[in-house]
């Protein structure tokens, strides 16, 4: 870093991580897939400053974070929308920003969603492990979650910042209900019939104890059908498992590779960027269907 191509973490917010597009076949070896929860907002950051599709964000949560550019700097924030300033102005979000040497960029609490996104163009230059630069919250495999001081290397550019994206971009982080849908099985039938009822047409809450590991959806429980035990089994991107207390989760990147529990339903992976940015209280209905 001795050319200065760093950014400086002033504020590192309650849970800010690098993330990428995640470290997938090493499931085998208990290792989850990790990497952005928000795919589409991560990969519309990158397009926006230059980077290849594998290129290292920061991932913020609900409220920001702030960075000092120690260099001539190009960023691009997205996914989450919230206020963000440079040296501080206001600045666009969508779209690539430059930042000044010595100058800071401020991503503010986020107004809808979860989950804002700043790429910065060459690359956060972090040590990758298993292929990966993402930090995995569940097994400490990555880098750690930021802390006020330390400082993120850049990579050297190899693309060309746009001022507009032709892309599919991400859909605007909802306030409203949330409809997800779903798929039922592999172990539908562990749940009572009334359960299954309950599953497909009453409304859930995102549980505040909801995380990158995964998502908790207050609302009647789910009863099983009996207490038997269950031999524990692989568990998939967007699995919904339910524990023996009967609140639904639904799994996200950061989530065990195995589980003893009931797996009653899988997301549907196009509607998973919704999950990544549902806050706490919002209203979400699984419909259950086949998936697109």
């Amino acid at each position: 870093m001795t050319d200065g191509r760093h950014l400086e973490v002033v504020r590192a917010g309650p849970l800010t991580t690098v993330q990428d597009r995640g470290r997938p076949g090493w499931a085998h070896l208990g290792v989850p897939r990790s990497g952005a929860l928000d795919r589409p907002a991560l990969d519309l950051a990158n397009r926006l400053v230059g980077n290849p599709p594998g290129a290292a964000v920061l991932e913020t949560t609900l409220l920001g974070t702030e960075l000092r550019a120690g260099a001539d700097l190009v960023v691009a924030v997205t996914g989450a929308e919230a206020a963000v300033e440079v040296g501080g102005r206001p600045a666009t979000t969508g779209a690539p920003i430059g930042v000044r040497r010595g100058a800071t960029l401020r991503v503010g609490r986020a107004v809808r969603g979860v989950r804002s996104y700043v790429a910065v163009r060459g690359g956060l230059d972090m040590e990758p492990v298993l292929g990966s630069r993402s930090t995995d919250t569940l097994s400490g495999i990555g880098p750690a979650p930021l802390r006020d001081g330390r400082l993120l290397p850049v990579g050297e550019p190899s693309g060309t910042a746009s001022a507009a994206d032709t892309g599919n971009g991400p859909a605007a982080p909802s306030l409203g209900p949330m409809t997800v849908r779903v798929r039922l099985g592999p172990r539908e039938d562990r749940l009572t019939a009334a359960a299954l009822a309950t599953l497909a047409t009453a409304p859930f809450r995102v549980s505040p104890r909801s995380d990158r590991v995964g998502l908790r959806l207050d609302g009647p429980a789910l009863r099983w059908r009996d207490d038997e035990e269950m031999d524990s089994e692989g568990i998939v991107l967007g699995a919904v498992q339910v524990p023996p207390g009967g609140g639904p989760i639904v799994f996200l990147a950061d989530h065990p590779t195995t589980g003893g529990y009931p797996v009653v339903a899988v997301v549907d992976p196009q509607d998973l960027p919704l999950l990544a940015q549902a806050r706490p209280g919002t209203e979400l209905r699984l419909v259950v269907g086949p998936q697109r």
